[in-house]
This record gives C-alpha cells, sequence and structure tokens, in this order.
C-alpha cells in the first residue's frame, strides 16, 4: 500500500504553462483522503516550491534543491539540509572562471549568475508568465566569488553549470570530479527548452549540470521523510521525469516515468503515465490508489 507519494515539479506536476491542472489536483486531494503523504521534490528554491505546495495541500515536508534542503512548512523550520561546503563552492566558481564556462549559484532563496543564459534566460523568461509569488528569484552579480566569499549568511544548495560545447563541457566536468565530497548530477543528453521572443519559440541547446554535496539526491532526502512517517520503500511512489529524479524512482517501491521524457527513451520505471501536459501525475495516482 502506497502511504507517501515524491512528486516532481518542472515536467511532471507543473504543465509547460507552468500550472498545475485540475485533474492533478483532484487525483492529490484523492489520496490524502486515503491517508496518503504528499511531498513535493524539486531542483527548486524552497519559496517557489512552498507556494505551490500550499496550493495543492501537500503542506507538511517539502524536498528542494534536489535533496539539499528539507523544509517542514507547518512549522516554518528546516528539519534537513546538506548545502555545499564555501570552500567547494568558491574552488568550483574558480574552475568556471578560469575556463571561461557559464555557471550560476543557487541558494535558499534565490540564483545568483554574471548573465542571463542558458537555464537562467529561460527561468527569466518563464517568470514574465508568472504572478510574483511563483516567480524564481534572479540575482545578477558580477564578481561572485567575492560576493560569496565575504558573505556568511549564504547557503548554496547546488551549483549549476552550462555550456553548449561538449569539448568544453567535459573539460570543467573532468576537473570538477576531482574535488572530494561532492555529488554530480550525470546528465548524458543535452538540454533542450524553448525560449518565447517577439512572439517566437526559439530553441536553446546546452549540456549541463549540478554540484551538490555528498550523497544528496532526492531519493536520500526521502528516506529521511521515510523515518520520520514511519514507512519502508515499498510504501513509496516516486513521480519524475529528468536526471535528478533517478534515484527515487529506481529505489522507490513505485517509480513513474513520465510521457515523453528522457527517462522514458531510458526504460527508467515500473511504469510510464502520460507526459505533463495530459495530467500524467493524475493517472500514476488513480492507477495505484483505486
Amino acid at each position: 500500500m502506497i502511504k507517501l507519494i515524491a512528486i516532481d515539479l518542472d515536467g511532471t506536476l507543473l504543465n509547460s504553462k507552468g500550472e498545475v491542472s485540475n485533474k492533478d489536483k483532484q487525483a492529490i486531494k484523492k489520496a490524502k483522503q486515503k491517508g496518503v503523504e504528499i511531498v513535493l521534490a524539486s531542483g527548486r528554491m524552497p519559496e517557489t516550491v512552498e507556494n505551490i505546495a500550499r496550493e495543492i495541500g501537500a503542506d507538511k515536508y517539502m524536498i528542494c534543491g534536489n535533496g539539499a534542503f528539507i523544509y517542514d512548512i507547518q512549522n516554518q523550520k528546516r528539519v534537513h539540509e546538506c548545502f555545499l561546503e564555501k570552500e567547494k563552492v568558491l574552488k568550483i566558481i574558480k574552475m568556471c572562471e578560469e575556463n571561461s564556462v557559464y555557471y550560476n549559484v543557487c541558494t535558499q532563496n534565490y540564483i545568483i549568475t554574471k548573465s542571463l543564459n542558458y537555464n537562467t534566460m529561460y527561468y527569466h523568461n518563464s517568470n514574465l508568465e508568472k504572478p510574483l509569488d511563483k516567480r524564481t528569484q534572479i540575482t545578477l552579480i558580477q564578481d561572485i566569488y567575492n560576493y560569496i566569499k565575504k558573505n556568511n549568511q549564504i547557503d548554496v544548495l547546488k551549483i549549476e553549470i552550462c555550456d553548449e560545447n561538449k569539448i568544453i563541457f567535459d573539460g570543467i566536468l573532468k576537473k570538477i570530479k576531482e574535488i572530494t565530497d561532492i555529488s554530480i548530477l550525470e546528465v548524458k543528453h543535452k538540454s533542450k527548452k524553448e525560449l518565447k521572443l517577439d512572439m517566437k519559440n526559439i530553441p536553446i541547446e546546452y549540456y549541463y549540470t549540478e554540484i551538490l554535496n555528498k550523497n544528496t539526491n532526492k531519493w536520500t532526502a526521502i528516506q529521511y521523510l521515510m523515518n520520520i512517517f514511519g514507512i519502508n520503500k515499498s510504501e513509496v511512489m516516486a513521480i519524475g521525469d529528468n536526471a535528478n529524479d533517478i534515484e527515487m524512482i529506481t529505489n522507490s517501491g513505485i517509480g513513474v516515468t513520465m510521457g515523453k521524457s528522457i527517462l522514458e527513451q531510458n526504460n527508467i520505471g515500473d511504469f510510464v503515465t502520460l507526459d505533463n501536459d495530459l495530467s500524467g501525475v493524475s493517472v500514476a495516482i488513480n492507477k495505484y490508489l483505486e
């Protein structure tokens, strides 16, 4: 019997307009009525995750930063955190700067970047279509290294690195892998997104990875919550669409992959549901909770 459902946001629960469909909301409501815990598990920062969590009634715990941060929504406090050490953050920033590779730094509340490009340009354009409380906050800082070095109040969830040149991207990845006690998200495909500019859809493609603290991913965060709820992995369902969802999908009792996703192509998971624009989350929940 399923007692906890962990759901990714972008590409999974959120449709291409960044909204949760009524079908998905109804399925989640039905699951909650049966005593199932619903937990959002996202790579996003806490603020935007919490707004969506409250919207759908998943208001107990949320997983942010791909597992770097678990927040108790009702009591407004952290229950688990696994931030990147400042020393390692500065080392990675220096490597990216020296090799002219694009990167951004994700904190609890906002993204730090030197310019809008690749994924941050996508976030920025998406913000234009969202209400203020659902936007991803982006802060432009020219000297990120010294900004981080001098500010002791910054907790870094992860560093995102992007580049359209595979040789350059693989080169910086090789250097970063020499750093100990970090986790590197292995994305073997190019990220493909569309920007809406002047009524036109402009495709952007780039290689992408995320650097987190050691042994940090959505599944390790789910395991922490399993202890809180007193359940085992056979009672967990995880639903996702991308590389940062692989651990939770393959380790959960039921792993659900979104249709038309990279994970579907790689045959990951126990069940492939419909895509996010066809309320695939509701299909999965109704299938296993009937």
